[in-house]
């Protein structure tokens, strides 16, 4: 790829040399024909035509336009002509003395096969594009997530784990920002969750790990950030591909990806539409304890039943101005309609083995969700030296509405309607200096408003335990930011300083409190590289970063599918604060290609969720009930190991694997009232958070060409057992399998996948609170969001060939997600 890459700029920096040389003379020729691919007979733009003067060994010359079409003025003269376009063979003619103009009519030039499959080869081996500030994963050629989600791509990439309820974390840590093209984005959705899995993984086509973020990024996000990138034509001409998906469970999709590129606009699409269900179980056995007797025993059996219809369309078009500046405005729409269903059967039983009551708890809810988003992007490649500046305009509307059923001994109703207003602002600056030195400076606002409105309808519900709230949310961020960056032979290294001020306020309208919190703080940030070779290099990382509450962890309403295990939020909340080193290796043998990480975060003011207990009256009796919500605790240390490493052994058997090692150390203790309602007593219970954990996880990939052309993929994942002060979690392992064939003159492909294959991927969580030591209830659960999935994933491509690269000269630089180059 990277040969390509550099014939490619050498033949563009000819052209421009060759235009600069041509002598101006009365008596030139002109010299003209057309440039074509011989086997679609499609015009090949950029295609550079070389003229060598033979006596005076003199190089002209010239490049074709859009159409193909070439015309070169140059004197008589003899020549030895040659016409090159990258992944084609040169074509060379006989040495020919020109005295008068000469069309050589149509060119047609042969893909060089062996060149295309240098081309896979490589990019098989690149499966990690080292920056120094960033990893790139490639995920084109994972079948593993044909026919699955955004949410399914993360889980596939090393360093990332996406658990049962779709919370992504970074090297174990969930504290993650994800970013969508290098910007916040309504594509990821109010929640987060739920709008990665809605997102098609065919719309995607890299993720950027970046665990020691510069500081043109946001400061948001303490173990890093995840950029997705998200597929853009750029082959010239019109082109495109369909996928259609079919699986069980239910596993409807269909996605249209339509792109036009000529030599004045850009023009790309994607289309998705998905009708997918989600069968899952949540079970969990809760037993109630009284000065260490055991009091009563509490069952739970819930199957989930989730079915989500959606469609989503992202349009852009890019106008070239110039041949050094574009503006690109695109359009992203998302619809889609939710049904979840939740059987919830509950028993109680005594000491004894007695049974006290039996109930069910049916929870039907429909949930809506609609994002319009709206970007615009102006770039202008100010001179040939990489002076750039770029300016970014984006609005969003996203809307939820949730209604939920309950029918229980006790029937309730409970709606969320939620409506966030988001605009971006941002403004890039970069200024070279000289060769290998680059200054940039740049802005972002963003400013969100969100409005909640959360109703429960339960006639029973004791009414200070109604969760009904109205809340309204407001954050404003206003972020300016500086860094310089250079490299001194095989040294670099990149110095940036990042200032955020954040005005943040509350309003919640039932109980008439406000909260409103302003804060500025700088973020340094450091990054160094040493090349000790060009197959061995060394990364050194420090970023200073920290994490807001998201208007969900701050909301206080409650989740009512049980009376009994409840989730909520906190409205006053604190930001997290995490410094964070990060050393790393990378070296190449052959064949194997290793990348290791050694990292450290220290973090203050951590966010965590922690579970009490409160004392609620359920069905005339005095209950026990668990409430898990975030809270600040003093402190966490974590510090880890990590390394991928790819092996190829041939060209038919390739290898990855990686593996993740940490060790986290908390502390911290949490006091909170409880109140007993009969008495209306108010006692104090104070939890220690002190402790320390180790914990591992790692992934195996085994890619196999077997008869018939037949590409086999094969995934191990295994996620370590961790403890906390409150809580164990066993450990997980699942296995992906797949398989490929290429049809239809390799314009279709067949994918079947098979996701989870053992259906082993159960969570089991044991929890004690209020404490391990004295716990005055025990909750084992278990949960599973879905079970094995298999899918069938038809593709096809038409004017475009399977391992089609950017024929054009990439004169904006198709800079989709932002970074440095150094």
């Amino acid at each position: 790829m990277i040969k390509k890459i550099t014939i490619l700029i050498c033949c563009l920096f000819s052209a421009t040399f060759l235009f600069a040389q041509r002598p101006s003379n009365a008596a030139n020729i002109s010299i003209t024909g057309k440039i074509v691919d011989a086997k679609t007979n499609q015009p090949l733009e950029y295609a550079t035509v070389v003229l060598k003067n033979t006596k005076t060994a003199k190089i002209s010359g010239g490049i074709t336009d859009e159409k193909g079409n070439f015309n070169i003025q140059t004197p008589k003269g003899t020549y030895e002509i040659s016409v090159e376009f990258i992944s084609f063979k040169t074509k060379k003619f006989p040495v020919e003395e020109i005295t008068a103009n000469k069309n050589f009519g149509v060119i047609k030039l042969s893909e060089d096969t062996n060149n295309l499959d240098e081309i896979v080869v490589i990019a098989e081996k690149s499966t990690v594009d080292i920056r120094l500030d960033k990893k790139i994963y490639n995920v084109g050629k994972d079948m593993t997530v044909k026919g699955g989600t955004a949410s399914d791509v993360l889980d596939n990439v090393p360093s990332v784990d996406v658990d049962a309820e779709g919370t992504v974390s970074l090297r174990g840590s969930e504290n993650v920002r994800i970013l969508i093209d290098g910007k916040p984005s309504a594509l990821v959705g109010l929640s987060g969750t739920d709008a990665l899995r809605q997102l098609p993984s065919d719309a995607i086509e890299r993720i950027e790990v970046i665990t020691s973020p510069s500081a043109r990024y946001d400061a948001e996000g303490t173990a890093g950030i995840l950029n997705i990138i998200l597929r853009k034509g750029k082959a010239t001409g019109f082109n495109g591909s369909v996928n259609v998906t079919v699986g069980d469970p239910k596993n409807y999709q269909g996605a249209v990806n339509l792109n036009l590129r000529s030599e004045k606009i850009n023009l790309f699409s994607n289309f998705g539409y998905s009708d997918r269900g989600g069968p899952g179980t949540y079970n969990s056995d809760i037993t109630y304890l009284t000065g260490g007797i055991i009091d009563s025993t509490r069952i739970e059996n819930r199957d989930n039943n989730r079915n989500r219809k959606g469609f989503n369309a992202n349009i852009g078009l890019e106008y070239f101005l110039n041949k050094k500046s574009s503006i690109t405005g695109t359009i992203f729409v998302r619809d889609s309609d939710g049904l979840d269903t939740s059987v919830n059967n509950i028993s109680s039983f005594d000491p004894s083995g007695n049974n006290l009551y039996n109930s069910t708890r049916i929870q039907d809810e429909s949930e809506v969700d609609q994002t319009l988003q709206f970007s615009l992007n102006y770039v202008n490649n100010i001179d040939d030296k990489g002076q750039k500046l770029t300016l970014d305009f984006q609005h969003s509307a996203s809307k939820e509405d949730e209604e939920a059923i309950i029918t229980d001994i006790n029937p309730e109703t409970n709606t969320t309607n939620e409506l966030s207003i988001d605009n971006l602002i941002q403004a890039d600056y970069v200024l070279p200096i000289g060769k290998e030195s680059q200054f940039e400076a740049g802005y972002r606002g963003s400013f969100q408003d969100l409005t909640s409105d959360y109703l429960v309808i339960a006639p029973n519900l004791d009414p200070s335990n109604n969760p009904s709230n109205n809340l309204e949310f407001t954050q404003n961020v206003n972020a300016f930011y500086t860094q310089f960056g250079s490299k001194i032979d095989k040294f670099s290294y990149l110095f940036g300083l990042r200032a955020e001020i954040t005005d943040l306020d509350i309003k919640l309208l039932n109980t008439a409190e406000s909260f409103t919190k302003k804060y500025t703080d700088f973020f340094p940030t450091v990054n160094f590289g040493y090349e000790l070779s060009d197959k061995q290099s060394f990364t050194l990382g420090y970023s200073k970063r920290l994490r807001r509450p998201r208007s969900r962890y701050l909301n206080p309403f409650e989740n009512r599918a049980s009376e009994t295990i409840i989730s909520k939020g906190n409205v006053d909340l604190d930001p997290t604060y995490t410094n964070s080193f990060d050393l790393g290796y990378l070296n190449r043998w052959g064949k194997l290609t290793l990348n290791s990480s050694i990292y450290y975060q220290h973090s203050t003011n951590n966010i965590t969720r922690v579970n009490s207990q409160e004392v609620r009256i359920i069905n005339g009796k005095e209950t026990n009930v668990l409430v898990r919500q975030p809270i600040n605790l003093a402190s966490e240390d974590r510090a880890g190991f990590e390394f991928t490493a790819n092996y190829n052994a041939s060209k038919k058997v390739r290898f990855s694997g990686s593996f993740n090692f940490f060790q986290f150390e908390t502390k911290g203790e949490y006091s909170y009232d409880v109140t007993d309602p009969t008495t209306n007593a108010v006692s104090t219970i104070t939890q220690n958070f002190d402790t320390e954990n180790t914990s591992w996880f790692t992934r195996f990939d085994a890619k196999i060409t077997l008869p018939w052309d037949i590409q086999s993929q094969t995934r191990l994942f295994y996620i370590g057992p961790r403890n906390d002060a409150q809580s164990f979690t066993k450990g997980i392992l699942s296995t992906n399998l797949a398989f490929s064939k290429d049809i239809l003159k390799d314009k279709g492909t067949l994918v079947l996948n098979v996701s989870d294959l053992f259906n082993s991927r159960k969570y089991e969580i044991n929890s004690f609170a209020p404490s391990r030591e004295n716990p005055t209830n025990i909750t084992n659960q278990s949960f599973q969001w879905r079970i094995r999935q298999v899918s069938l994933t038809f593709t096809y491509r038409f004017n475009q060939n399977k391992n089609q690269k950017d024929r054009r000269s990439g004169r904006n630089g198709d800079d989709d997600g932002g970074g440095e180059d150094f």
